[in-house]
């Protein structure tokens, strides 16, 4: 963000507008906090004279690489602080080329500055927040290697090429306007193929209502557990994120180690589908798979393992089944980068004020859901130098296609979210954190309480998350009444479930068991740190859940898995 300081705010709304992002009313949280900082003098003084500190040591070490031979890297990484190794400025040029190397310091010393500016304010947390997102969007859009004729990696690139990458950049441009909403494409899904390369388990639809098809997976061992695996994945994506490439997929390797697995594959719902509510949800979806597991099996308990929302409903659906005096019927309960206790809501917090949501519910109700399109930019912004702006410099300036990326091509596949139930769903757990309430928040007629939930609990969070955030994920063990065991791995919120055995790359942190009122960093400092996947620790702390093996279950004849849900075909219909 070469110029950031010196933007004035009506060219910080105008930069924000440009992005089509304003859910939050960021623009107005940004003119705030400036505004606060402003009227204080004391403040802005210390400000801008740590500013100018900071730009003359810029420009000190600019003429140090003009002047002559000079190590260029110390300065340039105290310049990038945390993003010392940013992708933005890999090529060796933004180091070595003395113009370049300041330029990117100049950058980053702006962007500090303007960061901190946002953080000496005195306005409420919410605001300042809101507005330390509009202006790191400022700050990512204004990055130098955004300016095409200053990338190392474009020039290069149209040298080589004789331009042509320049008229494939074009090509690729104006097909983005005309197809894709005008953001550039991610990734290349011409490869991808349900049932074939992902979503590719061999299966059967045992199951299907208005809301959900029920995926059971044919038996790959000569015996099973008795006790069925129930998978309950998030509605506002398709489910096969547990369901990947072969070899990548969590489903697969679940069958592989001998358990009867079964997955909801929720609808993508319609106008028609308007007037759902997270009641619905429960009854429909995760109350009616686990019915029809039972009657299907004749199993007595069910072990369910589930991802983010559908985490949420899962444990909803315990407390409610406790309240019924049925909480047996599920014997143990895996939860994976799921928040049920929402008081640290992750970088989706910007966006779920009384406000924001009171806007989003008026656009919602003109077509009575929320468009997959809207919530995947919310989640792109949130990492603009990596889902938008790398793409416009890959796909635009360079002339290149996107990759063929698996969970890529799953994160372009979202669903729509029925008005009534994404009302009640932000207002019940963003707004308020009902859930961890006793008695606060009733679905079904019933009020719910965590503490009365017994079943045994395996819960995963990921460092990396910034969408269920990991000390978050932690405050399930804190709720409920039984016994928990928490892990924590490496990666993100996407990335930490496909964690396949066999990656060098990844490791966890296991304790036995949680103790009741133990924080999640006196956890973490008492945790055992274990290279490899998560998988293996899991598949261990599940065999005794799962009981004794025995045949495999006969499993009634159904159309193959992937399904029609999946693939958008919303006509009910018998499954077989």
């Amino acid at each position: 963000m070469t110029a950031t300081a010196k933007i004035a705010p009506e060219e910080l709304h105008y930069g924000i507008d440009v992005t089509g992002l304003d859910p939050a009313s960021l623009s107005d949280a940004l003119r705030a906090t400036i505004a606060d900082v402003m009227m204080d003098p004391m403040r802005m003084g210390t400000w801008l004279t740590g500013f100018a500190l900071a730009e003359q040591n810029v420009a000190m070490n600019m003429l140090r690489r003009l002047g002559g031979p000079f190590d260029s890297a110390q300065p340039f990484d105290s310049a990038q602080g945390d993003r010392g190794r940013d992708k933005r400025f890999a090529e060796p040029e933004w180091r070595e080329n003395p113009l370049l190397a300041g330029l990117v310091e100049d950058y980053q010393a702006r962007t500090n500055a303007a960061l901190q500016l946002v953080d000496s304010s005195r306005l409420p947390e919410a605001t300042r927040n809101k507005a330390r997102f509009a202006m790191q969007l400022m700050c990512d859009a204004f990055a130098p290697s955004n300016i095409p004729w200053l990338n190392p990696g474009v020039v290069k690139e149209a040298m080589e090429t004789g331009g042509s990458s320049l008229v494939r950049g074009l090509q690729n441009f104006l097909d983005d306007v005309a197809s894709n909403g005008g953001y550039p494409r991610q990734v290349d899904r011409s490869g991808f193929e349900l049932g074939k390369n992902i979503a590719a388990t061999p299966g059967r639809i045992v199951l299907r209502n208005e809301l959900i098809e029920l995926i059971a997976y044919d038996p790959q061992t000569p015996q099973v557990h008795e006790r069925p695996l129930l998978c309950s994945p998030p509605w506002i994506n398709k489910y096969y994120i547990m369901d990947l490439a072969p070899g990548r997929s969590f489903v697969e390797w679940a069958v592989l180690q001998g358990h009867q697995v079964f997955m909801i594959s929720y609808r993508n719902p319609d106008e028609s589908l308007s007037h759902l509510t997270m009641d619905d949800y429960l009854r429909d979806g995760v109350l009616a798979a686990l019915d029809a597991v039972q009657k299907i099996t004749g199993a007595q308990q069910v072990n369910v393992a589930a991802l983010c929302l559908g985490g949420t409903l899962a444990t909803i659906m315990l407390a409610y089944l406790a309240a019924h005096g049925q909480g047996e019927r599920v014997a143990s309960m895996t939860l994976t980068n799921t928040l049920v206790d929402f008081s640290i809501p992750g970088d989706l917090g910007v966006f779920t004020d009384e406000d924001t949501i009171a806007r989003l519910e008026q656009r919602m109700r003109e077509r009575g859901f929320l468009n997959p399109a809207e919530m995947a930019r919310t989640f792109d912004w949130m990492r603009s130098s990596d889902l938008i702006w790398s793409y416009v410099v890959n796909n635009w300036f360079k002339g290149k296609n996107p990759p063929a990326f698996d969970i890529l091509a799953w994160n372009n596949d979202s669903t729509r979210m029925p008005v009534a139930m994404h009302s009640q769903y932000l207002r019940a757990c963003y707004l308020h954190n009902a859930i961890v309430s006793p008695n606060a928040f009733t679905i079904l007629g019933t009020p719910i309480d965590l503490g009365k939930i017994t079943t045994p609990m395996y819960v995963l969070g990921a460092e990396n998350d910034h969408i269920a955030p990991w000390r978050a994920t932690y405050l399930t063990t804190q709720h409920v009444g039984g016994e928990s065991k928490y892990v924590l791995t490496n990666s993100g919120h996407i990335a930490g479930i496909v964690n396949p055995p066999g990656g060098k790359k990844t490791w966890h942190y296991i304790k036995p068991r949680v103790q009741k009122r133990e924080s999640a960093d006196e956890w973490l400092e008492t945790a055992d740190r274990h290279n490899g996947s998560w998988w293996l620790d899991w598949g261990e702390w599940l065999e005794p859940h799962g009981g004794p093996m025995r045949e495999p279950y006969a499993l009634p004849e159904g159309e193959p898995a992937p399904g029609r849900y999946v693939r958008n075909e919303n006509e009910v219909a018998a499954p077989a």
